[in-house]
């Protein structure tokens, strides 16, 4: 019965049976009945449920396996409990769809993170955290050059990742979970790149540090703090401020910005932590950013957005190798089945190069 998989693809979609029903043509009373599998729709109502649904009909007959552990949101103070069911029903899905892909392997092709060795078992200031961050960029040899692609970087070491749209309109950030001991960091599809890059970073810090952070240190400070340092490590920004200055030029936070993928306000900051600028200087600076309206949406163009690359890979790596067909990989990159096949005979690549 598909009663359970139909309550849980109406959370992730935020729509109330009332709004549901509109848009499959029967009444709420009827979703409340095929939801307590007190009835089943026929063909032509599955196919409607799906289409609102935004998902494929296979959703609903997809076993029940996969379980979510340490589930930790950043969330706001205005962030609903409806908001908050949505997103963990998007990310119940997608994490489904991961372990679904993973099983297909004896030994799956991914990564088995491991937390580094040569984190302190007790973090007391915040000295240490921009210590540790160069430490983690020499353990994973990063250099301290920019960061490339922070997804890719965290891809690499075993750590899955998952972009929603579910909290861009709830004042959601961030969160992390896990399937087994498999880390998942979740981060909403922020406009900016660089906004993008520190959430990711933000989460690593709490994935790395939690249980470590001392009882009187704030942990979303540390975490921020680390995020900082991790994408502009200090010798970076000494070198490009100079140790000590009365004020900052705004094209300086812009080119620093557009070289290392973390924002205006990051790299301001930055400035104000490593005692480059006063505090009192930073306020100032920050009050012009409220004026300027840059504090919502930093001048010029926004820093490239990434995007996940190791679940599609590993999808057409199954089918490659024989162990699952097109239909069920286009059901796993929730695609239809048209478009995945000429996606796959690179059609849609070949026709985007000569537009």
């Amino acid at each position: 019965m598909i009663g359970e998989r139909l309550k849980r693809a109406r959370a992730a979609s935020g729509l109330s049976m009332e709004k549901l029903a509109r848009k499959v043509g029967v009444s709420a009373n009827m979703i409340k009945k095929y939801e307590h599998d007190k009835s089943m729709p026929s063909s032509e109502k599955l196919i409607s449920l799906a289409q609102a649904l935004d998902t494929r009909v296979e959703y609903f007959f997809r076993p029940n396996h996969c379980q979510l552990s340490d589930l930790e949101y950043r969330k706001r103070k205005r962030t609903t409990k409806r908001a908050i069911t949505m997103i963990q029903e998007q990310v119940m899905d997608q994490a489904e769809r991961w372990s679904e892909l993973k099983d297909l392997w004896p030994h799956a092709p991914i990564r088995e993170f491991s937390i580094p060795q040569i984190l302190p078992e007790k973090i007391c200031s915040l000295g240490q955290v921009e210590e540790i961050a160069d430490s983690i960029r020499k353990e994973w040899s990063l250099g301290f050059n920019p960061i490339s692609n922070v997804i890719s970087m965290l891809e690499t070491q075993g750590i899955l990742i998952i972009i929603t749209d579910a909290g861009s309109q709830h004042d959601f950030d961030g969160l992390q979970t896990k399937i087994g001991n498999q880390p998942i960091i979740v981060c909403i599809d922020y406009d900016d790149g660089a906004r993008q890059r520190f959430t990711l970073a933000h989460e690593l810090g709490h994935l790395l540090l939690q249980n470590r952070i001392g009882a009187d240190m704030d942990e979303e400070n540390v975490c921020n703090r680390f995020a900082g340092a991790l994408l502009l490590p200090s010798s970076i920004v000494q070198e490009h401020f100079g140790k000590k200055r009365n004020t900052l030029e705004f094209q300086e936070l812009y080119y620093l910005k557009h070289r290392f993928g973390i924002n205006m306000q990051a790299c301001l900051r930055r400035a104000a932590d490593l005692s480059i600028i006063s505090q009192n200087t930073y306020t100032s600076m920050m009050i012009e950013f409220s004026k300027r309206g840059w504090r919502k949406s930093e001048p010029e163009k926004p820093y490239p957005k990434e995007g996940t690359q190791v679940f599609r890979s590993l999808v057409f790596r199954a089918l490659g190798e024989g162990l699952i067909g097109e239909s069920k990989a286009a059901e796993l990159l929730k695609e239809p089945l048209m478009q995945f096949h000429r996606e796959r005979s690179l059609e849609l690549f070949h026709a985007a190069s000569h537009q």
